[in-house]
């Protein structure tokens, strides 16, 4: 193997640590940011106005949406409607569709 590949992929290994890295430093999503007031989200299901959002019931939570990145057992997860940030796991906004 020459230097110039062996330099590119050594680059390569650590621009995606550095990456990796970054992902879970992430923002968190804020309740009182307009996306998450506009999808009724909070960072504790129980907490949800269940006057404003009939939808939701017991038991829904971020971590068993069907649009949650992260594990089951992780505090905190990406969300496509929530771009760069995270959401908490016993989360739980308008949007929330079984994971199946």
């Amino acid at each position: 193997m020459n230097t110039n590949r062996r330099t590119f992929f050594m680059t390569l290994a650590a621009s995606g640590s550095v990456l990796a890295t970054s992902a879970h430093a992430q923002a968190k999503a804020d309740e009182k940011d307009p996306q998450s007031v506009a999808l009724g989200y909070v960072a504790d299901a129980t907490k949800t106005d269940t006057k404003k959002f009939p939808k939701y019931a017991a038991g829904q939570v971020c971590t068993n949406c069907a649009l949650y990145q992260g594990k089951a057992s992780d505090a905190w997860g990406g969300c496509p409607l929530f771009a760069g940030k995270q959401v908490a796991g016993k989360g739980w906004c308008n949007a929330w569709a079984k994971k199946g």
